[in-house]
């Protein structure tokens, strides 16, 4: 069974070990594993769509910034699961 609730315009979705949540066709997230208050996810996308962590991603858009004067992250960068 899935809570759902909105906070905002943010969905919240409450998921247990090994459930999974679909975005679209061609993303996957599961629960892999719960340990205290870490939760360690999964993640299926297609390759050329990059996946960061916010602290990754941030840093990744501060340096593109400094370096081109824009604000996004590089498309060809890898990315981080």
């Amino acid at each position: 069974m899935i809570a759902l609730a909105t906070e905002g315009t943010m969905l919240t979705l409450t998921r247990k070990v090994g459930q999974k949540i679909r975005i679209g066709d061609e993303i996957e997230i599961v629960v892999r594993e719960i340990r205290g208050r870490q939760v360690r996810l999964g993640i299926s996308a297609p390759a050329e769509l990059p996946v960061y962590r916010e602290e990754l991603y941030l840093q990744i858009a501060k340096e593109a910034a400094e370096s081109e004067g824009g604000g996004d992250p590089p498309k060809d960068q890898g990315s981080d699961e």
